[in-house]
């Protein structure tokens, strides 16, 4: 060895320099079965809490959404939500917009032998879209008694998002696995979301998205709500296929930060609504608390009477014939809609009266509003959810 050279002082070899390792700054995330809510000082009366947000312009008396999924919502449950306070999403990409009759299609979905699920999501779904469709499911949105709030990816966008406008839809939302503000494409021109919104006569929501600086980049692009969650839904596969995703715990907060300095630079509110990953009630309240405005629900949801799926659910990334990123899952048809949000419940895992659970927590942690809950503290708490259980969980 060259005179000079660095040596270990234990081993009389060569010191490596140091370097960074990945590994190294990789920061801690939480999801909803790491954290707990801690009571403060005051409690309010149940009766007294006030659970109504504005979404995009729409005042809804709970802040619950029902996902834009082909075996959740149709006009029926839409009409049948609206009227317990809440708000559902049409995906304009399913079924309701491609056949005359949607419920057969999902009936053979439904009803199909697992070995045979993957072929027949990918045939139905190659059926084109139809404007008159369209424009018939907006109308029964409405016939039902439910605002119009429908659904698409970017890529049909520019074409759908103007044809709902001019249907009387109310709010619009480009929905994709991930969204950011500036989307990459050679073999094609990506949809402009801020043109898109310029020019849509109605409000246009966005989502998904889990980072504070992808959050911040979509709002300056005029989004009236943003939706935050990627991969945490119970018929989506997106983390194992793909690796990515946030826990929702960190997710919300993260984008809740972003909307909090959005306000302070510019005096619009966009409102936050966690998509994904809760089954029950604490979850709900645990979503709130970690910042959103509102949360939108699909399996918990398709378990109701009203929902089209025969108590099944699948992803709408499912129907891809090559690369999957959902799957029909069976959840079972358990009761109303109105059980389901309003009780009573007739089970103890919090799993039915979802809406009476979330005003319990805020009236037990003393938040009177929205606004209040997401103020609660949130305490890091693996153990919370086991601790003295052991008799339940034996049973």
């Amino acid at each position: 060895m060259p005179q000079g050279s660095p040596r270990s002082p234990s081993l009389g070899i060569a010191s490596a320099p140091a370097r960074a390792s990945k590994v190294d700054s990789i920061r801690p995330t939480y999801g909803f079965d790491d954290v707990s809510l801690a009571p403060g000082p005051e409690t309010v009366e149940p009766a007294d809490v006030d659970l109504s947000v504005e979404i995009a312009g729409l005042r809804l008396g709970i802040p619950i959404l029902a996902a834009a999924m082909d075996a959740v919502v149709d006009a029926r449950l839409a009409g049948e939500l609206a009227r317990l306070g809440g708000l559902a999403v049409l995906n304009l990409e399913g079924v309701q917009a491609r056949y005359d009759d949607p419920d057969e299609i999902i009936r053979r979905i439904a009803e199909a032998p697992e070995e045979q699920v993957r072929d027949l999501l990918a045939e139905a779904y190659a059926r084109p879209i139809r404007d008159d469709l369209v424009a018939r499911r907006i109308d029964a949105l409405h016939a039902a008694g439910s605002p119009a709030a429908v659904a698409a990816t970017p890529a049909v966008a520019r074409r759908l998002g103007p044809l709902s406008a001019e249907a009387g839809a109310d709010l619009f939302l480009v929905q994709s696995q991930v969204s950011s503000a500036r989307h990459m494409a050679a073999g094609y021109d990506p949809l402009e979301l801020a043109d898109f919104t310029r020019s849509m006569p109605i409000p246009v929501a966005a989502g998904n998205t889990t980072s504070f600086e992808a959050a911040h980049a979509l709002m300056r692009q005029g989004i009236a709500a943003i939706f935050v969650g990627v991969g945490p839904g119970a018929a989506c596969t997106t983390r194992e296929v793909l690796g990515i995703g946030v826990p929702q715990v960190t997710a919300i907060s993260d984008v809740a930060a972003a909307r909090d300095a959005y306000l302070e630079e510019t005096g619009r509110y966009v409102p936050v609504v966690g998509d994904g990953g809760m089954r029950r009630g604490g979850e709900i309240a645990k979503a709130i608390a970690a910042g959103a405005d509102a949360v939108m629900l699909g399996s918990p949801l398709a378990r109701a009477a009203e929902a089209p799926g025969r108590g099944t659910n699948w992803g709408m990334a499912a129907p891809s014939p090559t690369l999957p990123r959902g799957t029909r899952i069976r959840v079972g048809t358990v009761g109303t809609l109105e059980r389901i949000l309003l009780g009573p419940a007739r089970v103890t895992d919090g799993s039915e009266n979802l809406v009476g659970a979330l005003r319990q927590s805020m009236a037990a942690l003393g938040a009177r509003t929205i606004g209040e809950m997401q103020r609660v503290e949130i305490v890091y708490a693996p153990a919370a959810a086991s601790e003295g259980k052991s008799w339940q969980r034996a049973r």
